[in-house]
């Protein structure tokens, strides 16, 4: 993902995209739509996310490190569903299994990141079988480039096509703000406040 080395990796410059003559000079072409992930993360910071991009595993525990000491949180506070999460993304952290009155801020990985509605597709390979009103407010879902895609329905087929056993309890986060910041059409839904790192693929 190109888009996402230009824009956040240390010492390099953005590449300006360049347009044909035709595109130009014609107002009646269709509009082109922008690539999958430019679409992911303006949606995703319209609904409220907090976006932090990392370009290798170090930099995953640093932004940890970061989003702890903005909140004044302890490691002990963190809590993760996800067995696997901490060796896929080579975390310097443990992490309690169980949510309990200590437990404030949820870490997971996630299905997917949709791109057309900024969304993030999630199920019970990550949150076992609990609602989302029985999650933490806070939630850091880490995440690799490779898991961006242009809608749900993409999701669906990829969870579905991808030889393992379908999981249960297949949602999507997209609520990002507080409730009196939500459109009547997000009424009902559980709001978080929710970070997400992405790592670049390598």
């Amino acid at each position: 993902m190109n888009f996402f080395k230009n824009i956040f990796s240390k010492g390099k410059k953005t590449k300006a995209s360049s347009k044909t003559n035709l595109e130009e000079e014609s107002d009646f072409m269709p509009k082109l739509e922008s690539p999958t992930d430019n679409r992911f993360v303006k949606n995703f910071i319209q609904n409220g996310g907090k976006f932090l991009y990392s370009d290798n595993e170090k930099e995953v525990n640093e932004n940890i490190a970061l989003i702890l000491n903005e909140n004044s949180w302890d490691k002990s506070n963190l809590i993760c569903i996800d067995k696997t999460i901490s060796k896929r993304f080579r975390l310097e952290y443990s992490f309690s299994k169980d949510i309990n009155d200590n437990s404030i801020c949820l870490v997971s990985t996630c299905e997917y990141l949709i791109a057309d509605d900024g969304s993030i597709l999630i199920s019970s390979n990550q949150v076992a079988e609990k609602k989302l009103a029985e999650l933490p407010t806070d939630i850091i879902i880490l995440a690799k480039t490779d898991q961006l895609i242009n809608n749900i329905s993409e999701g669906l087929t990829g969870i579905k096509n991808s030889g393992k056993l379908i999981p249960s309890n297949i949602t999507n986060l997209k609520h990002f703000k507080d409730c009196n910041d939500k459109d009547f059409l997000s009424y009902g839904s559980s709001s978080k406040n929710l970070y997400l790192i992405l790592l670049e693929n390598q």
